[in-house]
């Protein structure tokens, strides 16, 4: 309900108004005004950009969502999924002891699901292909300690990847564990290709490979 003592008279004030004619000269452009808006609108269309952004970083809170999921032909079992908040998948990976905390909450998913067929000697782990550096990766460091715990053989280098990208990567074998059972760990899956290239290689060469993951990189 508007009150009426506060309320403005908006004819009495448009009827005082006076606009310039077009073409009479009266109407001048300010050339540091127009720029200045110009400007503006451009920061606002890059703002605007960058809240449709998909490049920007992911995130991972460490609440416990343990899920089995299915992407691109291969099923694997994770404990966490990406989110809104907390740290950068950046920040993770370039803090040591991240790998010891990854290896010690995956290691008991694996356990449990696999049970007391891992003292059968028929068990190894490998992880991914490193694709930007040669040095033990952040994954690699995590599943040596999975294999540690678990008293099972770690396999480094199983696959190379001569390509950068992720989808359709075609993976070369390079280390063949001698188990028929590969655990194969990587610390984020966000298409599955990596999975997917994993798979096709060992099942091309008789084994059994079954495939875990720390952080579901989808939400």
């Amino acid at each position: 309900m508007i009150d009426e003592r506060t309320a403005i008279d908006m004819e009495g004030v448009l009827s005082e108004l006076t606009f310039p004619e077009v073409g009479d000269g009266s109407l001048v452009v300010d050339t540091h005004q127009k720029e200045s808006k110009a400007i503006q609108k451009d920061l606002f269309a890059v703002n605007k950009r960058r809240s449709w952004d998909k490049t920007v970083e992911a995130r991972c809170d460490f609440t416990y969502k343990l899920s089995l999921t299915r992407r691109s032909d291969v099923d694997f079992i994770s404990i966490w999924k990406k989110s809104v908040y907390g740290r950068t998948l950046t920040d993770i990976k370039s803090d040591p002891a991240m790998v010891e905390f990854f290896a010690e909450s995956i290691t008991p998913v694996i356990s449990e699901t696999l049970g007391y067929h891992l003292a059968d000697g028929s068990w190894a782990v490998c992880t991914s292909p490193k694709r930007r550096h040669r040095e033990k990766n952040f994954a690699t460091l995590i599943s040596e300690r999975i294999a540690a715990t678990l008293g099972i053989p770690f396999y480094e280098d199983v696959a190379l990847c001569h390509s950068k990208q992720r989808v359709n990567a075609v993976f070369e074998l390079n280390n063949l564990p001698q188990e028929s059972n590969i655990i194969v760990f990587d610390d984020f899956v966000t298409t599955g290709q990596t999975l997917a290239g994993m798979k096709k290689l060992l099942s091309s060469l008789n084994k059994n490979a079954v495939f875990y993951s720390a952080i579901n990189n989808k939400i």
